[in-house]
């Protein structure tokens, strides 16, 4: 009777597609330097904690600052510089006593000056972008690790800080292939409660762990507690 009542349980929890899986935030962050430099702050105190448009490390961007400066300054003279000579050529153009070896020539003034324009431009957006990356703001995510202090310096690639995204959780789980159709219209229950939640994606390539499953991803909004283990069943 035993045995009969044990089967009984164990064929109805296969018939219900009974599964469990850990609540992860829906993105995780691995942020890296993309730029050399010293850290000249670094908000450990947030570490543990959402963000709220907080700076979370700032890399010294001082030269960086001074040299976007002076670049924008000698943009600007380029610029006097080119109306110039252009109009220098203009007039040099009319002139028919002037020889054709005399107008390229000023021509060329005018192409190698337009040639230090566009350089000069590349040097300033490149600058501007370097200055972006030193500065690393966080809109709202979770900051789960900050991986360097102030006074460190930092190479590209060297991991900054870790934050995740808790705007919503997922539940990714593994089930044998041959049962995956079956679970497609079924209602699905959260700890035992029936839930509107729906399968949000189906890994349809077995890896190379789990070679006769594939993985299932659930999304689950309004999640006040992560990393806890949930019971989900297809019903």
């Amino acid at each position: 009777m035993k045995i009969f009542i044990f089967c009984f349980i164990l064929v109805n929890s296969l018939i219900a597609g009974e599964y469990y899986a850990k609540l992860e935030p829906i993105e995780s962050y691995t942020v890296k330097s993309a730029v050399s430099g010293k850290v000249v702050f670094s908000n450990t105190k947030i570490e543990g904690s959402k963000a709220n448009n907080s700076v979370i490390i700032e890399i010294d961007s001082k030269v960086n600052k001074m040299d976007l400066s002076q670049s924008r300054n000698k943009l600007k003279y380029i610029n006097d510089m080119i109306a110039i000579e252009n109009n220098n050529y203009k007039r040099l153009n009319k002139v028919s006593s002037k020889s054709a070896f005399e107008k390229d020539t000023q021509k060329l003034k005018v192409i190698n000056l337009k040639s230090s324009k566009a350089d000069m431009t590349i040097q300033i957006e490149n600058l501007k972008d370097t200055i972006k990356n030193k500065k690393l703001i966080e809109k709202s995510n979770y900051i789960s690790n900050i991986a360097v202090k102030q006074g460190d310096y930092v190479t590209p690639g060297t991991l900054l800080y870790e934050s995740k995204d808790l705007s919503k959780a997922k539940l990714e789980f593994y089930v044998p292939i041959n049962e995956v159709e079956n679970l497609k219209e079924k209602a699905i229950y959260l700890d035992g409660k029936k839930s509107d939640v729906k399968i949000n994606k189906i890994y349809t390539i077995a890896d190379s762990q789990h070679i006769s499953s594939y993985k299932i991803q659930l999304l689950v909004s309004n999640i006040d507690t992560f990393s806890r283990l949930v019971k989900i069943e297809f019903k």
